[in-house]
């Protein structure tokens, strides 16, 4: 075939050229959103076993043979390390307290599947009724369980946490519960501060009300079950666990996008399905959001499940625990900044240290645009006012993997240096960029203030391009990213999310 419209050999010169401006995945520079196992074998691996099945349609596991035995061997890998093989106690047993799973495409799918599936079975035994279900869960929970709320029509109850630890006493979040909770939801860890919640406390409480828990462990699940200090019960080893998540691409290593979820029961599990007979085409049964669905990330998981087992993945938590304990002791020493409360698993918040004086404080945001400016990728986080008037604190979130331990010396270096380039600047006022802002905007601040998250696409494009968010060369981000992050602060929450959808959509925009 010499038909083409391009060289294929243009083209993928073309991507390399494109792939040269992202952030770099491998190296141990990025310390969120990617995560490095450091084993080159084990990205070829990926590659290789992705490929095989590059044509498969992940659809129908009838058809495509492969694609089952894959699924349960990823689902069976997954319920052996936490703890899922057997019931808890007498009390869990039966013909219904088997655990089954899923293998999804991540985990924000796992967490609505999650939640559907405690919509629906709170309802089956409440036929008729016109009661909304609510989901109970820390303030700290993962933003997925907001997004699973508003599309599966449930309330979402958020609890306050203690600001000096990022977690709660489990009473209370069980001083919520009611009738009309349909699922309560802990973290193991929590994504914001890496805090782990009081799963066994919340979990029999709930149970003795026979209220689902789910537990979300999907960014640390994987390093969690092989981390080499003693942790306190978290899995489905907790007597009133009903399902779990946890991501294989994050530490399970594999390629975007592949997560599993578990539930206790075939029963419960089924109300996660889709399934129709209503249309003169195929009978459609899904238990996933997606229908045709790629291969290749389960294969990738499959296979580097297979080859590591639980030894090898035992080495590389303990890899990355190490290299968490380093940068955790580097921070400790670091004038000026504190490790928020008592994280757990490899990941870490850092907040300024307010104890010291204004002129010895380090403020995160301006740390982490310092580290930026020296190659170095962290997550600014912004603060928050909880329901009950307590404020979290504006943070830096650290993701560690195991390649960070290669580059561990050179990072906590890095870390030192950018503190101390940065001590005693104030944290950015984000009502002083807010009035800047108005300036140079037609009209003012104040009437996008008052229509809030309802402006149009080009009112939204306007302000991003006055805030320095639009318009840049190949879409960069501004070198500092502190004052934007004060202005999320500042802004109504309403503009801020309009904003930010506005901001992506023009990003993957085509150019005319």
């Amino acid at each position: 075939m010499n038909d083409f419209r391009r060289d294929p050999a243009e083209v993928l010169a073309e991507l390399r050229t494109l792939r040269e401006g992202d952030a770099p995945t491998h190296g141990g520079r990025v310390l969120s959103y990617v995560y490095d196992s450091g084993v080159a074998e084990l990205d070829e691996l990926a590659a290789s076993a992705a490929r095989l099945v590059q044509p498969v349609n992940g659809l129908d596991p009838t058809t495509f043979t492969s694609v089952a035995a894959m699924e349960a061997g990823v689902v069976g890998f997954a319920r052996r390390v936490f703890h899922g093989e057997a019931p808890t106690d007498v009390a869990d047993a039966g013909s219904d307290a088997t655990v089954v799973g899923t293998v999804t495409s991540g985990g924000t799918e796992s967490c609505l599947l999650a939640v559907k599936t405690a919509r629906d079975a709170w309802r089956s035994v409440r036929v008729g009724t016109p009661r909304v279900p609510r989901i109970v869960a820390p303030i700290t929970v993962h933003a997925a369980f907001h997004k699973a709320a508003e599309y599966f029509g449930l309330v979402l109850d958020l609890v306050p946490v203690d600001p000096a630890t990022g977690t709660l006493a489990a009473s209370d979040l069980v001083d919520r519960l009611g009738d009309d909770v349909a699922l309560v939801v802990v973290s193991a860890p929590s994504y914001p501060f890496a805090g782990l919640d009081p799963i066994a406390d919340v979990a029999d409480a709930c149970r003795q009300r026979g209220i689902a828990v789910h537990v979300d462990a999907c960014i640390g699940g994987f390093a969690l079950a092989f981390w080499p200090e003693a942790l306190p019960a978290w899995d489905l080893a907790v007597p009133g666990v009903t399902s779990l998540s946890a991501d294989l691409h994050k530490y399970g290593y594999a390629p975007k996008g592949v997560s599993v979820l578990l539930t206790r029961g075939r029963d419960r599990q089924r109300h996660q399905y889709f399934r129709t007979t209503g249309w003169p085409g195929y009978p459609v049964v899904n238990p996933t959001m997606t229908g045709s669905k790629p291969a290749g990330p389960l294969a990738a998981a499959w296979a580097i499940t297979e080859v590591l087992g639980e030894d090898g993945f035992a080495t590389l938590s303990a890899k990355a625990a190490r290299a968490t304990e380093v940068l955790r002791e580097t921070v400790d020493g670091i004038e000026g900044l504190r490790v928020v409360g008592m994280p757990t698993g490899p990941l870490f918040a850092v907040a300024t240290d307010d104890s010291v004086g204004p002129e010895r404080r380090v403020d995160p945001h301006h740390w982490a645009d310092a580290a930026r400016g020296a190659g170095w990728f962290l997550q600014l986080q912004p603060g928050l006012v909880q329901a009950d008037g307590t404020r979290l604190p504006h943070t830096t979130h650290l993701t560690v993997t195991p390649v960070t331990e290669d580059v561990a010396s050179e990072l906590a270096e890095a870390l030192v240096a950018a503190a101390d380039a940065v001590r005693g600047v104030p944290r950015v006022d984000g009502e002083l960029v807010l009035a800047g802002l108005a300036d140079v905007l037609p009209g003012g601040i104040e009437p996008l203030l008052a229509a809030s998250g309802s402006i149009d696409s080009d009112t939204a494009a306007g302000l991003l391009g006055a805030i320095g968010l639009l318009g840049g060369e190949g879409g960069a981000l501004p070198a500092q990213m502190a004052p934007v992050l004060a202005l999320v602060e500042a802004l109504p929450s309403e503009l801020t999310g309009r904003l930010l959808v506005e901001l992506l959509a023009r990003v993957v925009e085509p150019r005319s």
